[in-house]
């Protein structure tokens, strides 16, 4: 009755065409299905927007062809036999199919092809078997192939139709390379091997994995579980009847349908920003799933994931993984982080309070916030939501390259996550972003979202790196976020003359593309917000307000060259991980190199007038140091002029700057 299954594979179809430039509730598209309207998936399926134009669908006895269907009439008509409830395609109104087309048995021994079916699938012949039918339908040009019923229908060139699987489709199955199909929807189990997958994905067909598409009646099932856990304990205690219970369970089901599609959404959406990195990732990505290996945790050929050889190859061809194959490296590193998380003692902590009520509907929240407290299943709900925030914002490779490049583990990890994304309020702006669905094109809209992931790359790892615990949750939190808000707020006031220009073009050209204009501004700071982890430390070390301290912090990167310096590392193309953590290294000693500079100015100016007498101090400072300044504007004179910088360039400007430290 919830049609949950269904609905949570519609949203993978809906973001895949919104890629594409089309809003299938709004637009007409056309579709060839698998099932009829009296399944579950295909049915509730085919029920989802009004502006289906199914031409062809076809179950175990009989082939729908509606050839120019008329979307209005055919989704009353699909509805009819939704109702019915045993509606086989032989019941469907034959007056409301168009010309050329009608219902036929598929174990007829010929189907007559019309002119229309010959246009419409681009047929040739006179006449077809049921199977050679269906065949030309699954290989004929279609915005849509929506898979609800049960078989494997499409395979990869490689394999053999016994590798398969699925015997009672041999004759008309084919494979991922030959399918003109612009979108797959896998609403069903099974419909296309991996490799068949993989094979049309390196097509430019766009498509997930079953698991991903028709994971929300999993999701449904674990809501329903842990509701009703929650509530037999309510039930037991005397605080509620039997009857009771099952009422309050009714009147939820839209909202518990509502968190499951929330969670197809994120999935089908961290998928599209990792697909967006591509090639940049892939190096990241093999040194996961080595990891994975040497633990024994991945079986990379039982997995159909790229070999090393592959790998370097595809690195060759600046060729990142297929959405198939992001998706399983995104399920193992769910599997892995939740595992980590679940032993250590970070469900337990208090402020997660929030995250836990979260994962329930709001009528419980209210009403038994101390009974979900006591859920005998708190932490492991607290280990899958707070596992499925940080990859769903972050990436499959995340966690396992945060924990390289600082030392901590995943616990940790996730504690500085959280109080970066709960300091930097992170949850509205992802809400914002997300509201775009439809009316800015995905390009824009993910890049949005990509750089709110960048800032929770740089902040986090700030976080691990100069804080000595970060098990006080909400003192971090507390401690952080009214700084960065009001760091935002002013500004304007703390950044030089140029910072201003470069923000108000980046936020003039993203309001071009239609992103509201507070909006296009909070996102094109973020780089400069990011910097509110050293302006809090700085003001927290010299006892000097934030307000005073931003001034001075940015003038210094500006006058020195170091926040040019950094922006032209993180634009350095870099080949292989090693060179990406030596940028990465460089970049981060920059920061640091800019905070003790900073530090220093302010700290001799500390009880002597605040930002003025710091202003006069730094002068001063200049003045009697004008020889090895004067070297250092040189050099990054000279490295303006380069066309490209490489690692040994930006080492020796480190040097030079930190020799001026020094000094």
């Amino acid at each position: 009755k919830m049609g949950i299954t269904a609905r949570g594979a519609w949203e993978s179809v809906k973001r895949h065409f919104r890629e594409m430039g089309i809003n299938t509730q709004e637009e007409e598209f056309t579709v060839i299905g698998v099932g009829d309207m009296s399944g579950d998936v295909f049915g509730n399926g085919m029920l989802l927007s009004e502006h289906i134009r199914l031409r062809a669908a076809f179950n175990h006895l009989h082939i729908f062809v509606d050839p120019e269907p008329d979307a209005a009439k055919s989704f009353k008509e699909r509805k009819r036999l939704f109702e019915l409830g045993r509606g086989s395609w032989d019941q469907y109104d034959a007056k409301l199919i168009s010309k050329g087309g009608g219902v036929f048995e598929r174990s007829a021994k010929s189907i007559k092809i019309t002119p229309e079916m010959a246009e419409c699938f681009g047929i040739e012949a006179e006449t077809l078997t049921p199977h050679e039918f269906l065949r030309a339908l699954l290989l004929s040009e279609i915005d849509l192939l929506w898979f609800g019923g049960i078989g494997t229908y499409i395979k990869a060139t490689s394999e053999s139709h016994a590798e398969a699987g699925d015997k009672a489709n041999d004759a008309l199955r084919i494979n991922g390379r030959e399918v003109r199909a612009k979108v797959i929807g896998e609403g069903a189990n099974l419909a296309v091997t991996q490799r068949g997958r993989i094979e049309f994905a390196h097509t430019g067909g766009r498509l997930n994995t079953d698991f991903i598409d028709n994971s929300a009646g999993v999701d449904c099932s674990d809501h329903e579980v842990n509701i009703k856990i929650l509530l037999n304990s309510v039930v037991d205690a005397g605080d509620m009847t039997v009857k009771q219970r099952n009422q309050l369970l009714e009147t939820m089901t839209d909202e518990v349908a509502d968190l499951c599609l929330r969670d197809n959404y994120l999935q089908t959406q961290t998928l599209t920003m990792t697909l967006a990195e591509g090639p940049e990732l892939l190096d990241q990505q093999a040194r996961f799933m080595r990891a994975l290996e040497k633990a024994g945790l991945l079986n990379r050929a039982v997995e159909l994931l790229p070999d090393d050889e592959e790998l370097t190859e595809r690195l060759g061809r600046k060729e990142g993984l297929t959405r198939p194959e992001t998706a399983v490296l995104l399920s193992y590193a769910k599997i892995t982080l939740y595992d980590d998380l679940l032993r250590s003692d970070l469900p337990d902590d208090e402020t997660l309070t929030s995250d836990l009520l979260i994962y329930f509907p709001k009528p419980l929240q209210k009403a038994y916030k101390q009974a979900i407290l006591r859920h005998p299943l708190r932490r492991e709900i607290i280990a899958t939501f707070i596992t499925n925030s940080i990859i769903n914002r972050t990436g499959p490779t995340f966690a396992v390259e945060t924990a390289d490049k600082t030392g901590m583990g995943p616990a940790d990890i996730a504690r500085a996550y959280i109080i970066i994304r709960d300091s930097f309020g992170l949850r509205d702006l992802w809400q914002r972003i997300e509201a775009l669905d439809n009316q800015v094109d995905t390009h824009t809209q993910t890049h949005l979202q990509l750089l709110t992931r960048r800032l929770v790359e740089r902040t986090t790892s700030w976080v691990l790196r100069n804080t000595s615990d970060v098990s006080d949750l909400g003192e971090h939190i507390a401690h952080m976020k009214p700084a960065i808000e009001s760091l935002y707020a002013g500004l304007d006031d703390v950044i030089y003359e140029e910072a201003r220009r470069v923000l108000g073009e980046r936020t003039a050209g993203m309001v071009e593309s239609g992103v509201p204009e507070d909006l296009a501004r909070h996102a094109s700071s973020l780089n400069l917000i990011a910097a509110g982890c050293d302006l809090i430390h700085i003001s927290d070390t010299c006892q000097i307000p934030l307000p005073e301290v931003g001034p001075m912090y940015f003038d210094l990167g500006r006058r020195f060259g170091i926040a040019w310096l950094r922006d032209s590392a993180i634009r350095m193309p870099a080949s292989n991980h090693w060179q990406k953590q030596a940028v990465a290294a460089i970049v981060d000693d920059l920061y640091g190199l800019q905070s003790e500079l900073t530090i220093r100015v302010l700290d001799a100016a500390r009880g002597g007038g605040g930002e003025g007498v710091a202003k006069h101090l730094f002068e001063t400072w200049v003045e009697r140091r004008q020889q090895p300044i004067e070297r250092i504007d040189q050099l990054i004179s000279e490295l303006k002029a380069m066309d490209t910088l490489d690692l040994s360039m930006l080492a020796v400007a480190n040097r030079r700057l930190r020799a001026l430290m020094a000094g």
